[in-house]
């Protein structure tokens, strides 16, 4: 079916808003926001930090929905606007180019070494995009963009110091959560469509195994990394989170379709980064 068949209007603002994505992209805007706040960057730096981040995000959200709106039109996805037919390609496409195009300024405002690193994430995720998603490597651009978000954070720094290799591994660890968990509720119509990332490959079962191991490591490498013992508030953070991580990871034979687990993942996310900003620790 023509892409134009389906597109009844150009679209509101509404549905333009919902095919960036808005919760993964607000969310990670305002953990690295937070994150910028807890390392020194001072207001003008936390603002250019969250605008850097919610470009970079805006892009790649546009851009998914545009590369893929003839598989979510065959899958009948209705929740996507494209192929509901309220958001024209056109507009998308202009959107995310212009999300693209104020990335990159707003990514080297914070110096090269550090614009270099976000604009890297930023690369890897169009490259999912673009053809990884369909590969066994569709994790990696996960890992690289949440991995490499501490350091635009800390690169933007006097000095430009890279963060500690604890939370870069358990930055990279949260993205490959993230990724099998929102890739969880589409298998089935994934593999209709050819698409054979790493979850396809592995299966419901063994991918929710593995987001729960990823989920789980990255929150003891949270708790456990920073300097000195964890104290209550890191043994109460990671029991909290292992119980989110049980959550996220279990199998829903009613709604195999659910989202659930993905929101999970961002709340488990934003509790990992809440936690360790309470207990003070060193972040360069």
């Amino acid at each position: 079916m023509p892409i134009e068949a389906v597109v009844r209007r150009a679209g509101s603002p509404v549905a333009l808003l919902l095919a960036a994505h808005p919760a993964p992209a607000f969310a990670v805007t305002g953990m690295a926001a937070a994150l910028a706040a807890a390392v020194g960057r001072g207001a003008a730096g936390c603002l250019g930090v969250g605008l850097a981040v919610l470009s970079g995000q805006l892009c790649v959200g546009w851009s998914n929905d545009v590369l893929d709106v003839r598989r979510d039109i065959a899958a009948g996805r209705r929740d996507k606007p494209l192929a509901a037919g309220t958001l024209a390609a056109s507009t998308a496409r202009a959107a995310a180019l212009t999300a693209g195009a104020a990335c990159v300024p707003l990514s080297l405002a914070s110096g090269a070494a550090a614009g270099a690193a976000h604009l890297t994430g930023v690369a890897s995720a169009l490259a999912y995009n673009a053809f990884l998603k369909r590969t066994r490597w569709s994790w990696l651009p996960y890992a690289v963009a949440f991995g490499l978000l501490p350091a635009f954070v800390t690169l933007g720094l006097p000095g430009r110091p890279w963060p500690p290799g604890w939370l870069l591994a358990a930055a990279a660890l949260l993205g490959v959560g993230g990724h099998l968990t929102n890739v969880l509720p589409d298998i089935d119509a994934d593999l209709a469509e050819g698409v054979r990332g790493l979850p396809h490959r592995l299966g419901r079962t063994r991918s929710r195994v593995l987001a729960a191991s990823a989920l789980l490591g990255a929150s003891v490498l949270l708790a456990l990394g920073p300097a000195g013992p964890p104290g209550p508030v890191g043994w109460t953070g990671l029991a909290v989170a292992a119980a989110l991580t049980a959550a996220a990871a279990l199998p829903r034979a009613r709604r195999p379709d659910s989202r659930l687990p993905f929101l999970l993942t961002i709340g488990l996310s934003a509790l990992d980064l809440a936690l360790l900003l309470l207990r003070g620790a060193t972040l360069r």
